[in-house]
């Protein structure tokens, strides 16, 4: 027969045993809620307050502050800052004659099917790029030096060689985007984790598969920033090209509605030509970019709520 002193021992032992693997327990159960993605929906009146009601007061605010500049008379001459009521008469002069959609439409189309182009040829360049050092050495400073410039530069030397024609216009979008474009996948691209690449060759994920499956999703996080910036610089690059080009056969898009509010001195127009070109920058940035960003995030884990 085991001793009295045996059997504490035992009883002991036992003890700690159990503490040991309820610890462990406790500590794998934290472990799994901690990479537990919460993805509940936030609530609509959540999403009103926190998303939509801030711009909304931003809003009203500009407008009180405009307004209350023209009723104080700080500013008294309409040649130079027009009233909220001008510039909206000057919307619905527009709009009861069928051009306010034309206007911008015609910027719209323009822009998003030149973002299209460089996006298909700022993918390629930039992949090879990051992945090719020969190809790095000779091109990537030019890349930078090219994103650097401005997208202005561009207009004169397009009207020279394609003449007031609509591949003129995507000429500037194409050298304003692209550069962007193919400089945030590359930086996606360095930011890849060399793990994930030998993983992906031991497994046989090499060549285009290996570009697919595993650098490209990888480096998806700066490719989306990549793209971000590429939208930015094809809107400013295209409002550049119609500003200074101005034809009959181009049409009238934001741009060239703002020239001719300069031309005709007519600041309402020019005001309504800002606004237009705000709202269309912020609208593809909520209905496109945003909705990516936050799928990417949330795919990593990297966003509690949507």
């Amino acid at each position: 027969m085991a001793s009295t002193e045996e059997k504490a021992d035992a009883n002991v032992k036992d003890g700690g045993a159990g503490r040991d693997s309820h610890d462990l327990a406790g500590l794998e159960a934290g472990l799994d809620a901690l990479e537990t993605v919460q993805t509940s929906r936030t609530p609509l009146r959540e999403t009103l307050v926190q998303k939509i009601l801030p711009p909304v007061v931003a809003i009203a605010l500009v407008l009180l502050v405009w307004q209350a500049l023209i009723s104080f008379k700080v500013v008294d001459d309409p040649a130079k800052l027009p009233s909220p009521g001008a510039v909206w008469a000057e919307v619905e002069e527009a709009w009861l004659q069928g051009k306010l959609l034309d206007y911008i439409w015609t910027s719209v189309s323009r822009g998003l099917f030149g973002f299209v182009l460089a996006l298909a040829i700022g993918t390629p360049l930039g992949l090879l790029v990051a992945r090719v050092k020969f190809v790095r050495a000779a091109i990537g400073p030019i890349l930078t030096g090219l994103q650097s410039l401005p997208s202005v530069a561009w207009v004169p030397p397009a009207v020279i060689w394609l003449g007031l024609e609509p591949s003129m216009m995507y000429a500037v979008i194409l050298l304003g985007a692209v550069p962007s474009i193919a400089n945030g996948l590359v930086s996606g691209v360095d930011q890849v984790p060399p793990l994930f690449l030998r993983a992906g060759r031991t497994m046989g994920a090499t060549g285009l598969r290996g570009t697919w499956h595993i650098v490209m999703p990888a480096a998806l996080p700066g490719y989306l920033a990549g793209l971000k910036q590429g939208w930015a610089f094809s809107w400013r690059s295209l409002m550049a090209a119609e500003i200074i080009a101005s034809s009959p056969e181009l049409g009238v898009g934001l741009g060239q509605l703002l020239e001719n509010g300069r031309t005709n001195s007519s600041m309402s127009t020019v005001f309504l030509a800002i606004f237009l070109i705000l709202i269309v920058g912020i609208a593809i940035d909520l209905l496109i970019f945003s909705p990516l960003e936050r799928r990417v995030l949330r795919s990593r884990g990297l966003l509690v709520k949507s």
